[in-house]
């Protein structure tokens, strides 16, 4: 992997890094990139559109209705500029996804308005992400995480989470007696602020397992 991207390890002989999407231009030449249908895309994913610039994908929802053309839409954001857009495919339609260095990092800590600070295990060398790269994301950072930041020639595009992470329920309303895990969820919120639904037996002060995709209850914590 370092062979086809030896300009994005030479990077990391530089000092600590303040990382800005501005500087990666209109298209970042030299990224290979694969065709995928829309229905393949995922969250995090860096792709390539028609006007050749590229945008990461910060969600994404397939519809398949019982007549009609299942559909597939992405909700972008434009790696030049900052600018979010929103694009409806089929699912089957053809997209060019980019392929970016993907380096593990760990997360340290939090540096103000400048964004979040990360560290190489292998290089120990630092980036601080810019609050705006990492969106909603930002919420479910912790302390040592370790994550993949998805690069070019030392610039972060996105981020790659844990697909799971566990937290507190802080808020929800009281379990209900003869309510059953069958019954329908509930509102409740996480210790890291963001509002999930909760099946009804579970109360404020559970540690429960969520998705970092999308914030959903998975189950209950087991530790």
């Amino acid at each position: 992997m370092t062979q086809r991207f030896p300009e994005i390890f030479a990077f990391f002989a530089r000092p600590l890094v303040r990382a800005k999407a501005q500087n990666t231009g209109a298209r970042l030449e030299g990224i290979p990139v694969a065709k995928v249908i829309a229905s393949d895309v995922r969250k995090g994913n860096v792709l390539e559109l028609e006007d050749g610039k590229l945008y990461v994908v910060l969600s994404y929802e397939t519809f398949r209705p019982g007549k009609g053309t299942p559909t597939t839409t992405i909700v972008m954001r434009r790696i030049v500029d900052g600018v979010k857009t929103t694009q409806t495919y089929k699912t089957t339609d053809s997209l060019e996804k980019a392929f970016v260095e993907e380096v593990k990092h760990t997360y340290l800590y939090e540096d103000g308005d400048a964004g979040f600070v990360f560290m190489n295990p292998t290089t120990y060398e630092q980036v601080t992400v810019p609050r705006d790269t990492l969106g909603d994301q930002a919420a479910y950072l912790t302390e040592n995480m370790e994550c993949f930041l998805l690069m070019h020639e030392g610039v972060p595009l996105s981020i790659e989470l844990p697909p799971r992470v566990t937290l507190e329920i802080v808020e929800t309303e009281p379990v209900v007696k003869g309510q059953t895990a069958s019954s329908s969820y509930k509102p409740a919120k996480l210790s890291n602020g963001v509002k999930t639904m909760v099946p009804p037996h579970i109360e404020a002060g559970t540690r429960v397992v969520v998705s970092t995709e999308d914030g959903s209850y998975v189950e209950r914590a087991k530790d």
